[in-house]
């Protein structure tokens, strides 16, 4: 492992020069990875070791659209796509890759199958972790690790046929083989990650319940809701309220954070946008700092998580959530944002060929539409 400084502290990392894919292949030519779950995670997590050449196969329920999903992404029934049940037997890897709600419900199934040797898989420490809340306690004779890709599973497929890499945070619950290191190590390789970073259960779900609703998402929504409404409540347009507070943002100024870090964002805005960047940004640390506070205590107490149990297994959490993001799109901000980002050149069609022709009428059709476009 790397030891490299990250601000003044010292972390141990693991990169892909120390442990390469080929590595990565050694280690798991002889486990059937078994991925659990192809909604979220489980697709590119899935899809990226099939491509690295480790043997992987999905269990999902049959006759469901992630099924169906499955199957048009490769999967063979039968073959490298089973019921979950003929899966978890078939598997030495389990990769729990189920929403945290429907991990709670399958457990006994789960746990009925976690025979000695194998290993247990997450990508989240939420079970582990609240598990007087979840249920989910692991035999005493197995492996049990995380990979947690620092994004979405389409980021980490996208990323993989980019040639790149998505960072990710392991952490090892339960050594039981005495291998769960290189186990999960080679895991986090072949799932596409870039590079990996060591944590515990407990700090990977905290951090990630507390990011997710904070400046990954929450927080975001709410500033972009703010400064959208401030701006259209004092006459500008939906299109340049949009352009102000989103799109210019996340198509001109996010990308210059991710290449070089904050000041070299700052250093590549006009001296007017730096002054008042600089002026004004300690204020909203200090105005959202309480609300980060409260909101890692309400992580740290269980609260997010029971609210998250308790919510998402109603029979009825599909038909809630979807009007909630209904709620989203269809608010002028976003549906704004659904005719800017059309205006994109990137998503204009191209225009259809011409026919060939001599120059001269060429020459007199182009006079002829530029004349008819005007007024």
């Amino acid at each position: 492992m790397a030891k490299l400084n990250f601000g003044g502290s010292e972390e141990s990392v693991v990169t892909r020069e120390e442990f390469p894919l080929s590595k990565a292949q050694e280690i798991l030519k002889n486990e059937t990875v078994a991925v659990i779950g192809y909604g979220v995670q489980g697709p590119g997590q899935a899809l990226n070791q099939k491509d690295n050449g480790i043997n992987v196969i999905v269990g999902q329920r049959k006759d469901s659209k992630s099924w169906d999903k499955a199957v048009k992404d490769g999967f063979v029934p039968g073959e490298t796509l089973f019921e979950i049940e003929e899966a978890l037997q078939k598997g030495t890897i389990i990769c729990y890759l189920l929403s945290d709600a429907a991990q709670i419900a399958l457990w006994p199934t789960v746990k009925k199958h976690l025979t000695k040797g194998k290993a247990l898989y997450f990508s989240h420490g939420f079970g582990i972790t609240f598990n007087e809340q979840t249920g989910i306690i692991p035999p005493a004779d197995v492996d049990v690790f995380l990979v947690a890709p620092k994004g979405s599973g389409t980021s980490l497929r996208r990323m993989f046929l980019q040639g790149r890499g998505l960072n990710s945070s392991y952490a090892i619950f339960q050594d039981a083989t005495g291998n769960a290191f290189d186990r999960v190590i080679a895991l986090g390789i072949a799932v596409g990650s870039g590079y990996l970073f060591e944590t515990n259960f407990k700090k990977e779900v905290f951090s990630d319940l507390t990011g997710e609703r904070g400046t990954l998402m929450g927080a975001i929504q709410g500033i972009f809701a703010a400064q959208y409404q401030v701006l259209r409540d004092k006459g500008h347009s939906p299109s340049e309220s949009f352009n102000e507070t989103v799109e210019e943002l996340t198509q001109s100024l996010m990308p210059l954070v991710a290449e070089n870090g904050m000041d070299w964002m700052y250093a590549n805005c006009s001296t007017t946008a730096q002054r008042g960047a600089l002026d004004w940004w300690k204020k909203f640390r200090d105005a959202t700092s309480p609300v980060f506070k409260e909101l890692y205590e309400s992580v740290a107490t269980g609260k997010e998580s029971q609210r998250s149990i308790d919510l998402n297994s109603q029979p009825d959490y599909r038909v809630k959530l979807e009007a909630e993001l209904a709620e989203l799109r269809e608010s002028e901000m976003w549906q704004a944002g659904k005719t800017v980002r059309s205006l994109r050149p990137e998503n204009q069609k191209a225009p259809a060929a011409a026919p060939v022709e001599s120059s001269t009428k060429n020459v007199f059709r182009e006079q002829t539409e530029k004349t008819e476009s005007v007024g």
